[in-house]
């Protein structure tokens, strides 16, 4: 409940304080995603220029003029960046997730406008988008076709090509895919688009504001943005290699007749003439002024350093786990991402992030392949040593420590990864989030999921058969193959 009499505000302040106790340690490094972090005087500007336009609102231009001049300098260097011309135009959003959002919905509308006979519009998506692109697809009725990706993680450009089709509104690609951290290929699935006369976006939110400077270290890199004739839009994350203030991307189009399908206009609204660029109204003037600050205070010399130290991290970082028996890194990594899985039957990669947990590391966990997950950034570098030290000693006590993976953490993400039904992991998440976001607010004890009785003869099943489901799929899904592949010589 609200105090009845205001809190005295320098006890609020050291209250706040406690509680980031339990918060992630990006501080010291120990973080792998979440907060890309500059160093300490880039971070103290930053809070400097978000402050300065704390309270103004960007859902006005006419009133904030000069939030809309830094609004559209952070648009135009990033379509210069990103290769774009004269005609390059864009918005800034809250985030990646905002900015595909606005990428499908302009997708549909544009063609609600040239192609009316469509009335079930889809998308065709390789498996390793960015899931952003669901929340999309469920928000505005635009059915996602997934394409399963080749074993190199890449997009599969045959498989998206066939995936195409009469009501097919959007083809989407990622530079990098945020699991593996390899770029789709854009250039390919660009020439399939022009011929099929289909907008292809490019999902840069992870690396829009990394890839430029990675190519111009001499990396290797496939083309992948506005230098392919068939890309229509990009969207690009300034909040991550960026180095900006949280709540800043960018979507940017080829040219305005796809960005103004992005906006909406009402006429009839008593309140007046009503006109939004993005999803907000009201758009905080901080993250406006921080990103055109981060920026410019960095320009062109400050994202090179940075990206030579990440690729430094990262190389370190492929390089001490080749020396790990029992794991890999997965596929090849062209960006930032470095992601790693077991290679030994008998090592549960998830109880090692329950190992690195129990070290102080924040871990992120994936499936399909099961792997931990590391975005590396600039500030990284420091810790890859201890860090690596941690995993090899996590990797030889996950060992001669089987029974580490029926606890903790490794128990409800390995049991997830046997559900056939995703159904049922999607009925578990929802009961989650339900306590969560309950009254109480307290987060729910993942370790113990599902310990109500209804929900316990469900995991007692799925631990039960949940490895047989799945070896039964797996056969099934081979001999499709099988079949295809027969059929496909057949026909050549």
């Amino acid at each position: 409940m609200i105090p009845e009499k205001g809190r005295d505000k320098k006890d609020l302040l050291v209250e706040m304080q406690a509680m980031r106790e339990g918060d992630a340690n990006w501080q010291d490094a120990r973080t792998w995603s979440m907060v890309y972090y500059a160093g300490e005087q880039h971070h103290d500007f930053l809070k400097q220029s978000h402050n300065l336009f704390f309270a103004e609102n960007g859902l006005n231009p006419i009133a904030f003029k000069s939030l809309k001049r830094m609004e559209a300098e952070v648009v135009r260097m990033t379509a210069s960046m990103l290769h774009g011309d004269e005609k390059t135009v864009g918005t800034m959003t809250s985030g990646g997730t905002e900015s595909v959002l606005l990428a499908v919905k302009a997708a549909r509308d544009r063609a609600r406008r040239h192609k009316p006979w469509i009335r079930r519009p889809e998308m065709v998506v390789p498996r390793t988008i960015h899931v952003a692109f669901g929340k999309a697809a469920h928000y505005f009725g635009v059915k996602a076709r997934y394409v399963d990706v080749g074993p190199d993680q890449r997009a599969d450009v045959g498989a998206m090509r066939k995936a195409i089709g009469r009501n097919t509104v959007l083809v989407a690609a990622s530079a990098p895919q945020y699991p593996h951290g390899v770029v789709d290929p854009i250039e390919e699935l660009g020439a399939v688009c022009e011929l099929a006369k289909v907008p292809l976006h490019v999902d840069a939110c992870f690396g829009g504001f990394a890839l430029p400077w990675i190519e111009r270290l001499g990396r290797p890199l496939p083309v992948w943005d506005f230098r392919v004739d068939g890309v229509t839009s990009i969207s690009a994350d300034v909040h991550k290699y960026g180095y900006a203030a949280k709540g800043a991307s960018v979507v940017v189009y080829r040219d305005m007749s796809y960005l103004r399908h992005q906006f909406f206009v009402s006429t009839d609204w008593p309140g007046g003439i009503y006109a939004s660029p993005s999803m907000p109204g009201t758009r905080p003037g901080g993250s406006i002024a921080a990103a055109w600050a981060a920026m410019n205070a960095l320009g062109c010399d400050g994202y090179l350093r940075l990206m030579r130290t990440t690729l430094e991290a990262v190389d370190a970082l492929k390089a001490g786990i080749a020396e790990i028996d029992g794991i890999e890194v997965v596929g090849e990594p062209q960006a930032t991402v470095v992601a790693y899985q077991s290679t030994d039957a008998t090592l549960d990669i998830y109880a090692v992030a329950d190992r690195l947990e129990a070290k102080g590391w924040t871990v992120d966990r994936q499936q399909a392949p099961a792997c931990i997950h590391l975005t590396v950034n600039a500030h990284n570098l420091p810790v890859v040593e201890s860090y690596l030290a941690d995993l090899a000693e996590a990797v030889t006590w996950c060992r001669s420590h089987p029974e580490a993976s029926a606890s903790g953490n490794a128990a409800m993400y390995g049991m997830m990864a046997k559900i056939p039904f995703r159904g049922l992991v999607k009925l578990s998440v929802g009961k989650i989030m339900e306590a969560m976001y309950s009254g109480d607010g307290e987060m729910p004890d993942l370790a113990n999921l599902g310990a109500g009785e209804d929900d316990g003869l469900i995991l007692q099943a799925i631990h039960k058969y949940g490895d047989q489901a799945m070896a039964l799929l797996d056969r099934v899904q081979a001999g499709r193959s099988a079949i295809a592949a027969r059929l496909g010589r057949g026909t050549r």
